[in-house]
This record gives C-alpha cells, sequence and structure tokens, in this order.
C-alpha cells in the first residue's frame, strides 16, 4: 500500500466520515448499503448501481472509496486482466476490498478524497466516485475539489462516474428524512446541505460533458476528460 501522509485525528473533518468502516462493520457492509438502505431509504436498486459499473468502468481503473469492494467485484470489466487501484482514507476498506479483489491484484492507495490523490496525472481511463461524497465534509462547493483531482488522474477521453446521496433536489420520504437525519448526528454522512443543483455546477466546473440521473434520493452522474476518442 502507498500513502500520501494522510493519518487522521479524531478533530479533523473527515474523519468521522471514515471512522465506522472497520474489520468489523465491513462485514456487513454489503447487507446494509445494498439490501437494506438503498432500496428502503433511497430507492435505489443495487442493480442500478452495478449498471453504472458496467457501463463505465474501463481496464484501466481507479475506485475512490471503495467500501466493501462488492461493486468491484460484481461488474463487468471490459479486458480480462484490468489494472485497478484502490483509495480510500481509511486503511480497512482498501485491505478487505484488496482481498476480494485479489483475483485482480489490485494496487491500493490511501488518500483523501478532498486532498491530493498522490496518484501519476492522466494514469486512468475511468475513475469511480460511489457513495463518498455523502460521507465527505463540507458544502458541495468544497466537495467538488475531488472532481478536479479526478479529472486530472484521468487521461483524454476518460470517464468520471459515481453515485451520492442528495438532501436536496431529489425526492425523499419521511423515513429517507429521518435515515439522513440520524446518519448526519453520528458523521457518517455529511450531506444535509448536499442540493442537485451544486452538485451540477461542481460538474460543470471540471468537465465540459456530464450527466446526472436522479433515482429516489441518489443522484448518479458520469462526465468525460475531453479528448480522446468519444
Amino acid at each position: 500500500m502507498s500513502a500520501a501522509g494522510v493519518a487522521v485525528s479524531k478533530s479533523d473533518p473527515a474523519y468521522a466520515g471514515q471512522a465506522a468502516y472497520t474489520r468489523r462493520t465491513l462485514r456487513f457492509y454489503d447487507l446494509i448499503a445494498y439490501r437494506i438502505d438503498c432500496p428502503l431509504f433511497w430507492r435505489c436498486s443495487v442493480k442500478q448501481l452495478r449498471a453504472l459499473y458496467d457501463h463505465n468502468v474501463s481496464g484501466r481503473h481507479l475506485d475512490v472509496g471503495v467500501g466493501a469492494g462488492y461493486l468491484l467485484d460484481r461488474c463487468r470489466f471490459p479486458v480480462a486482466e484490468p489494472r485497478i487501484t484502490l483509495v480510500d482514507l481509511n486503511p480497512a476498506p482498501l485491505a478487505h476490498a484488496a482481498r476480494r479483489l485479489r483475483r485482480y491484484r489490485p494496487e491500493t492507495h490511501q488518500a483523501n478524497v478532498l486532498a491530493p490523490w498522490g496518484l501519476p496525472e492522466a494514469s486512468f481511463d475511468s475513475v469511480a466516485l460511489c457513495n463518498v461524497l455523502n460521507c465527505a465534509p463540507g458544502s458541495m462547493s468544497e466537495k467538488a475539489i475531488a472532481f478536479k483531482h479526478a479529472r486530472a488522474a484521468l487521461a483524454p477521453g476518460g470517464r468520471l462516474f459515481g453515485a451520492t446521496v442528495l438532501a436536496e433536489g431529489v425526492a425523499h420520504t419521511r423515513r429517507s428524512r429521518l435515515m439522513l437525519k440520524r446518519l448526519n448526528e453520528r458523521g457518517v454522512f455529511d450531506n444535509l446541505h448536499d442540493h442537485k443543483d451544486d452538485l451540477e455546477a461542481a460538474l460543470a466546473g471540471e468537465f465540459a460533458t456530464y450527466e446526472i440521473a436522479v433515482e429516489g434520493a441518489m443522484a448518479f452522474f458520469t462526465a468525460r476528460r475531453e479528448g480522446g476518442s468519444p
């Protein structure tokens, strides 16, 4: 594993959003995130998330905020031996996902999504930010720095894709609002002011070509770095 000087203290705003992911809790991550939270609260199926990966993942892929590695484990890569790099602030998800994906021999890299990633520029044909922005601290305009880092990591023609739970500009139910409040109070999420319009502005600030689709309380986004073949 490579690291970029990212030891995080409990006083750091980035600490709370990643602290819940331990070796123990990661054993239940797939069940909670994809079988309970997504369909019951955010009203989005895991099939839609898997389709997002299937349609956008490449043979040179960078995954930022890896969770337990479920989506990479289940998606269809366009090549038999993809080159995968995993990035997370927390070493526990990195180790867990790397074990799960060991057939691909992924590289792991510890970094804060909102700080410089410390990776070679223009080295990837796809970058995923799935369910990481809703955990990152700050306003959406502050989180937009992640798109700048993603664009730098992408080769010309490469694709950024991901999904995030929004608080505003999407349809919530009473149940989802209660869960959103609870997760923000616990510090797992930091997205009570994340609005669809602000997400669009953040993408537009770095990419000339992008799309946003809303499903329930989640926004799916894709963007393409200019240059290269369509």
